[in-house]
């Protein structure tokens, strides 16, 4: 069952003017009008979360106010150590490092990644749970709470370069534009915040690099306590499919999200009987299946989504696994159930950035 952190629940209420007791319950001028499912490690259920932030929407006229002040009254000290370490941390890149690798302390229905493979670095939102409704008011509300965070976390001037969700505006954006202070793309690749990588260097006022690193193994005991048990390879199975639109992640990185050094990191997927370079492939291959399949892209968008920087090596790599040239198996592809990957599918299929192109 996907799970947040009460101090999450406990925003979302505030910030509608609610009020949550321990117990779950939600109040409205004294009146109970929404019950949550309080867990006993302090967690909230997310499905009955994400029916909460539905129902405060439809009661709420003004979304990006509700945004605004959902992203002023949550503090990085309702954080936890997770929110001592981010705000100890000696520099912003630092803080972002641990809020990457830890965020699952908080939730598992979202990660973060931190891309700093272009000429500007992305703080990416990976949603890791089903579709919902709510979940592009929760997207809104957590990118503008980060920003707001780490603004208050940095000394000197935080100035973010774009914002960009992949679902489309429910509003006026230019709302959104006074909100960020730089411009808002909706309908989008991906849920970022975009800034220069300079900005990345900016001292934290709190900055005690080894009160952070003390704060930091706290979270390691924390964080083993609750890791699933699961092989690494699903583990990586399960956060490939949204990081290759943007290319294969180098292993280092996925290492350091799921809070593993890079030698463990091999040295576990070789006890599982794997390599990385394999597991990359199979989810590719996987992924290019089902994208095939749906009909919903061109084969050139289809190498670009699975992490192939041009159409022709997708196309052999392909036809290595498969048998079948992608066209091929286009063409003949049948009618078939949901295909394993399908809430990634959708998302992808329908959210292609048709302007960037793949070499032909």
């Amino acid at each position: 069952m996907p799970t947040v952190t009460s101090a999450f629940a406990h925003a979302m209420t505030k910030t509608a003017g609610l009020t949550l007791r321990p117990d779950g319950a939600v109040l409205s001028d004294g009146q109970k009008v929404f019950q949550l499912s309080q867990l006993p490690n302090g967690q909230i259920e997310g499905p009955p979360f994400f029916d909460l932030i539905d129902w405060i929407e439809a009661r709420h006229s003004d979304r990006v106010s509700l945004v605004a002040k959902y992203a002023e009254t949550i503090r990085i000290d309702d954080l936890g150590v997770l929110g001592l370490a981010l705000k100890t941390a000696p520099t912003l890149r630092a803080s972002l490092v641990r809020l990457v690798r830890y965020f699952g302390l908080l939730t598992d229905t979202a990660t973060y990644r931190l891309d700093e493979r272009g000429a500007q670095a992305r703080i990416l939102m990976d949603k890791c749970t089903s579709d919902h409704s709510a979940l592009s008011l929760r997207n809104e509300c957590a990118l503008s709470a980060l920003a707001q965070i780490f603004r208050r976390c940095v000394k000197g001037d935080l100035a973010l370069e774009r914002v960009t969700f992949r679902h489309e505006s429910r509003c006026d954006p230019d709302r959104y534009v006074e909100m960020f202070g730089c411009p808002v793309t909706f309908g989008a690749r991906e849920d970022a915040l975009i800034l220069s990588k300079g900005m990345l260097d900016l001292p934290n006022h709190l900055g005690d690099d080894a009160l952070s690193r003390f704060l930091t193994q706290q979270l390691d005991v924390e964080f083993e306590a609750i890791r699933p048990a699961t092989s690494l390879r699903e583990e990586l199975c399960r956060r490939l499919p949204t990081a290759l639109s943007t290319g294969v992640p180098q292993a280092s990185e996925l290492a350091r999200e799921i809070g593993l050094s890079e030698r463990t990191f091999f040295r576990r997927l070789a006890a599982e009987g794997t390599t990385f370079r394999d597991v990359v492939r199979d989810v590719q291959i996987r992924l290019a299946r089902d994208l095939l399949a749906r009909r919903d892209c061109s084969i050139a968008e289809v190498a670009f989504l699975t992490g192939f920087s041009e159409q022709s090596s997708f196309g052999r790599a392909f036809k290595r696994s498969v048998g079948q040239a992608p066209s091929q198996y286009r063409s003949i592809a049948l009618e078939a159930p949901e295909p394993l990957l399908a809430d990634t599918v959708k998302r992808l299929a329908g959210q292609i950035d048709t302007s960037r192109s793949v070499a032909v």
